[in-house]
């Protein structure tokens, strides 16, 4: 297992590099920085969803689609109503969600495609981003695993319907991006129980004086995903934290539950990654 590599390429945006340089997609995720909201949002907030001017937040994904050179018409973007529900994206999709929140892929909280140009977005404010990359199948998924989806094993079911289709098991990599960590996800007895039904056998908790815990989201992740077959070294994660880097990322516990929301991003590169599409 490796350290993901997030290369900062302006302010507003961070790419996966190893990924870029090595497998030609284009991956990464949005800082807080450089867009047009207001606070509580200030400044990039991309999600619909979460009371900003809808004209703020449109800029903010024009700025990003400029920034990335791919249009919004190319994007696709999900519910993501914290379940595990999973959608093969193809080329009627292209544009779903990406300009407005009634046309976003119903009840999903995954997708994954093998269409090139293709940009597979997801929203975050502490939720686990997994990236998913088959080289040699020419497929790209991205999930978003908040405790729900992670505890409902949103990675294997990825990894399943990949199978599904062909791909093997030592073709998948798979990237854990910036998220909430371990010093700062505290969580009840509920959640808790939902994890010990898991039945792992690594711990990814430690109990509070308070009675509460502090839960490893990002191992959690990471242990379902070598469970469900995928090798050590073919995971890496980021050790960046969104609640402990609010300069940078938003925090949904961190700002109380008022703030705006990160893209994570994925998709195949057409004819290179600088291509400007459309």
């Amino acid at each position: 297992m490796s350290e993901v590599l997030l290369e900062n390429v302006d302010e507003s945006y961070l790419s996966l590099k190893d990924w870029q340089d090595q497998h030609g997609v284009i991956a990464g995720i949005t800082t807080r920085c450089g867009g047009v909201s207001k606070e509580p949002y200030h400044h990039l907030n991309v999600g619909f969803h979460v009371g900003d001017n809808k004209e703020d937040v449109l800029t903010n994904r024009k700025i990003v689609a400029n920034k990335l050179a791919i249009p919004l018409e190319r994007w696709v973007v999900a519910e993501q109503p914290h379940r595990t529900e999973i959608y093969r994206v193809d080329e009627n999709d292209a544009g779903k969600g990406a300009a407005d929140i009634d046309t976003v892929i119903k009840g999903m909280d995954g997708l994954y495609t093998n269409i090139p140009g293709v940009l597979l977005v997801s929203m975050h404010a502490d939720c686990v981003p997994l990236y998913f990359l088959s080289k040699k199948n020419k497929v790209v998924g991205i999930a978003h695993a908040g405790w729900k989806g992670t505890v409902g094993n949103i990675g294997k079911k990825m990894i399943d319907r990949w199978q599904e289709e062909g791909v093997a098991l030592d073709e998948i990599q798979i990237a854990i991006g910036p998220s909430i960590g371990q010093c700062c996800y505290e969580v009840d007895d509920f959640v808790i129980d939902q994890v010990k039904k898991l039945k792992l056998e690594n711990s990814v908790s430690f109990k509070k004086t308070n009675g509460k815990f502090m839960l490893n989201l990002k191992l959690l992740n990471k242990l379902l995903l070598m469970r469900a077959g995928i090798s050590e070294h073919a995971i890496s994660i980021s050790e960046q934290c969104t609640s402990c880097s609010t300069s940078v990322y938003f925090s949904h516990r961190k700002e109380s539950g008022k703030t705006g929301r990160m893209m994570a991003y994925i998709g195949i590169s057409n004819n290179g990654m600088n291509k400007k599409y459309g």
